[in-house]
């Protein structure tokens, strides 16, 4: 990966975690989930099954919320993330939830060097594979951390929604379905997901990967599809004109068209 593209989305990650952290809108409900409340969403939460005594690792898990909500579920858990102030975000939040977790800092094409052993189950969901270039190289990556009859489970948006952008209220096909590593989209963000207004115009740098290059890339690095869902649901306004949905979920309004705007899936290492 281009080192400047690593770089920039590293910074805007570094600054987005010190707001979060921080939880001014009340986006992530952080004083929420130091008084018990699980930060899962309904999608994953009723998709995930039984975490308890499982070795899982958690792929970018930015300040660890969800991953220490499945060490409160009884996983035993890791999560790594490539921001610092994330990391040291989530040991804090560790202690002050009184919550085991492991945090390690590392890049996620790292996490085979960074991180021992094998496990029962590898988590990642929402907002992930967009901020990577090579999705071949992450499946394997994915592959490399499960344990034999291990289980990977996968939630983000659908490739098919983050093709369009929102213009006049209308949406309309923006961006290519398949980006070339070499040629990200890039962004200038003023303000985060959470609502969160940005001091400075940061600049991400994203990759849009077909469905079929992240099942196949998947398949061809060990993994068996269990399933593969569609939903019409996304816990972000990935479009101004998203409406709340229940359980801090967010759908088009009842006059759009629907179409997936998220998928998740669920797959089992072979051998």
């Amino acid at each position: 990966m281009n080192a400047s593209w690593q770089q920039a989305n590293l910074a805007a990650w570094n600054t987005r975690a010190a707001l979060h952290l921080r939880d001014a809108t009340g986006f992530y409900g952080v004083e929420e989930f130091l008084s018990g409340t699980d930060t899962l969403y309904p999608i994953e939460a009723s998709e995930i099954g039984n975490v308890a005594g499982k070795r899982l690792l958690h792929l970018q898990c930015h300040f660890g919320m969800d991953t220490l909500s499945l060490a409160r579920r009884g996983a035993i858990v890791t999560g790594l993330d490539f921001s610092p102030v994330a990391i040291e975000g989530a040991r804090d939040l560790a202690t002050r939830s009184r919550l085991q977790g492991t945090f390690v800092q590392a890049d996620v094409y790292d996490a085979r060097r960074a991180v021992p052993g094998e496990f029962d189950m590898v988590y990642t969901t929402w907002g992930t594979i967009c901020w990577l270039p090579d999705i071949r190289a992450w499946a394997r990556v994915v592959a490399s951390m499960l344990a034999p009859g291990g289980v990977f489970y996968f939630a983000d948006s659908h490739p098919s929604a983050v093709v369009l952008d929102e213009r006049d209220g209308t949406l309309q096909p923006s961006f290519g379905w398949r980006t070339p590593k070499e040629k990200p989209d890039v962004f200038d963000e003023a303000q985060s997901y959470s609502g969160d207004v940005l001091k400075d115009l940061i600049a991400d740098y994203n990759w849009i990967h077909p469905l079929s290059e992240i099942l196949t890339g998947l398949i061809e690095a060990g993994l068996t599809l269990e399933y593969l869902h569609e939903h019409e649901l996304l816990p972000y306004r990935l479009f101004p004109s998203m409406v709340p949905a229940e359980d801090k979920l967010f759908r088009l309004p009842d006059e759009a068209v629907p179409i997936p705007l998220s998928f998740s899936l669920r797959a089992v290492k072979r051998g």
